[in-house]
């Protein structure tokens, strides 16, 4: 059992918890849930000892054996992945190491490899097979998703479901949250709020404890006025009555409101996009013998929001590098459109001079952005993304690594882009800002392209998938996450034979299921011969077109509907018509999936020939 009575802590001479109560009892799985500085990490490492309290205790219970997962490591590892494991194991043997890595999703080669020179995702998988291994009953960990890859991450999850202790983490990955917790601790100006539920359930109470707040304080105010016309009516405390009443009109004007957690607001910023995007013309690219992607052509289309994923290491940072124009391809050729403005976020944060106040960092941007609602200081938009005017001219020393995420992405968006390249934006980011980082990207005119392992962002913000599938192939799936792994499960390949999941390449995965065909007769093991229908060609080459159309009508209706706002009758008819446009479309895109993987089976059908 751990036990904090009356804790207090600071951050940077910022005082971020106030008399905080609490207990961690065996079999609960915490998270612990705030905005960025809040007070997340410096919470596990009070756990840890590394950071004493101001005032108050922190009691751990006998023999507890803690395992921590750090959010970032610092300093370059000289160890190779097996080096690494002997050091922390050394009565383990070399089939036990190899084993070990490769549980945590490691290839011979990353297992083989310098630990300084893999990916940031293979790094965490290293970490945490450290961790794992380790005798523990009580787990820490700071954001323990970051970098990893889905089927890493679906792999950890069921990990701890069958972990027997008290499992205390920080995380932004809310469809983690819903699957592993059981308690959500929302850390919110100092104080802790305690939710027994799973993160669906945390917003469900979250909500209710909201309302009571703000119904509560309706009513103080309510009772206030009323106190207040009697005092400005020159009642004099002569009696019992009547001090009673002075007295609970000085108590009710010294209460303090319910304060509500602040939410970053992000009015819309950009360039005006032109016709023509980015074009990619036979692409490729490769690191010795490791291939990435190879022989990729792809035009963006205006407005398109695409999200590519697959294995840690696969190539994905490497195409948005190249995307940007800070790396190149080895052959093909990239065009981008005259009116192109590229607004680069990468996955890790940008060096900062920390000398430097957070306010002058940001005007090294642009001292004003156009938005929606004109030209915004860049101290205004500070403001908007929580950074108090105290705050704007502290040297960036001061700040959290999530407040110094938060910044590095206010500093993207101030060169007001017309073009998104996010590379796993979402890490180190608190959940509010999520939530409004995804309200932002609906409505940014332009076109938004991101890398990221976060199942809840990626179903939230992208309409494709673009999926690294082994062998430097790139397969498109329209939709979300959620969207793509239907269609991967419609195609026959559960998430335990994926190539991109295993970190394997697919001649691979596929090599047992060869070995089991040859021992059956050829009658049983012929394929049938692929092909459309006269009536399915047709609708093949004509249902692009069909779809835009229903795209460009469905554009059309929203204007008509903002032009006859106020005509009940013109509007009602318009609704009934964009309903009907808005079911033919989704047919048609049920149809377009369904025929593009046809077309894809019979070209394979074809090749193997």
């Amino acid at each position: 059992m751990i036990e904090f009575t009356n804790v207090s802590k600071s951050y940077k001479d910022k005082l971020i918890l106030r008399d905080i109560n609490m207990t961690f009892s065996s079999g609960e799985f915490v998270a612990i849930i705030g905005s960025s500085g809040c007070g997340k990490t410096t919470l596990l490492k009070s756990l840890l000892g590394l950071i004493p309290p101001l005032s108050g205790s922190c009691e751990q219970g006998e023999n507890l054996q803690i395992g921590y997962f750090e959010q970032e490591v610092k300093g370059e590892n000289p160890n190779s992945c097996i080096e690494e494991i002997w050091e922390e194991f050394p009565g383990f043997t070399q089939y036990e190491v190899r084993s070990a890595l490769a549980k945590c999703g490691l290839t011979t080669k990353h297992i083989e490899s310098k630990v300084r020179v893999l990916s940031g995702g293979e790094q965490a998988k290293v970490r945490l097979c450290k961790l794992i291994n380790r005798d523990t009953n009580v787990l820490l960990l700071d954001e323990p998703t970051n970098h990893l890859d889905n089927k890493m991450s679906d792999w950890l999850e069921n990990y701890l479901k069958s972990f027997r202790g008290v499992l205390l983490m920080v995380t932004h990955d809310r469809y983690f949250l819903d699957k592993v917790t059981n308690h959500i601790w929302e850390v919110e100006g100092g104080k802790v709020y305690y939710y027994d539920e799973n993160y669906s359930g945390y917003l469900e109470r979250k909500a209710e404890r909201e309302e009571r707040e703000l119904a509560s304080e309706r009513k103080r105010q309510s009772i206030l006025r009323s106190e207040v016309k009697w005092v400005m009516r020159g009642a004099r405390a002569r009696s019992t009555k009547q001090k009673a009443r002075l007295e609970r009109f000085e108590q009710l004007k010294a209460m303090d409101s319910p304060k509500t957690a602040k939410q970053v607001e992000m009015g819309s910023v950009g360039t005006r996009l032109g016709k023509k995007t980015i074009e990619l013309y036979d692409i490729s690219k490769a690191y010795g013998d490791k291939v990435l992607f190879k022989h990729f052509s792809y035009i963006f289309k205006r407005f398109e929001r695409i999200g590519f994923v697959g294995h840690n290491g696969c190539g994905k940072s490497t195409l948005m590098k190249i995307l940007a124009d800070l790396e190149q391809a080895d052959s093909g050729a990239i065009e981008w459109g005259e009116t192109i403005k590229i607004g680069y976020f990468a996955q890790e944060c940008e060096v900062m001079d920390e000398r430097e106040r957070v306010i002058d960092y940001i005007k090294d941007a642009a001292e004003y952005v156009r938005t929606s609602e004109g030209l915004v200081s860049a101290s205004k938009m500070l403001e908007r993304f929580l950074f108090s005017s105290d705050m704007q001219y502290t040297p960036i020393a001061k700040i959290s690594g999530g407040e110094r995420r938060r910044l590095y992405l206010l500093k993207v968006l101030m060169q007001s882009p017309n073009v998104l390249i996010l590379d796993e934006p979402t890490n180190d980011l608190d959940i509010a800002t999520l939530r409004v980082l995804e309200d932002f990207l609906d409505e940014f005119a332009g076109i938004v392209i991101t890398v990221s392992h976060d199942r809840y962002f990626l179903d939230n913000v992208v309409n494709r998938i673009m999926a690294f599938e082994g062998d430097g192939q790139l397969v498109q799936y329209e939709g979300g996450y959620t969207d793509y792994l239907e269609a991967k499960a419609r195609k026959g390949q559960t998430l335990e034979t994926r190539s991109d999941m295993a970190g394997s390449s697919q001649n691979e995965t596929l090599e047992p299921e060869k070995k089991k065909s040859s021992a059956d007769t050829w009658k049983q093991n012929r394929k049938q011969k692929l092909k459309f229908t006269y009536k399915e060609q047709r609708e093949f080459e004509t249902i692009d077109d069909d779809i835009a159309a229903l795209e460009e009508l469905l554009e059309k209706l929203d204007k008509d509907m903002e032009a006859n706002a106020t005509n009940s009758v013109k509007l009602r008819e318009i609704m009934e018509q964009k309903e009907k446009a808005q079911a033919d479309l989704d047919e048609k895109m049920d149809r377009w999936v369904y025929l593009n993987d046809l077309a894809e089976r019979i070209e394979a059908q074809k090749s193997e020939k």
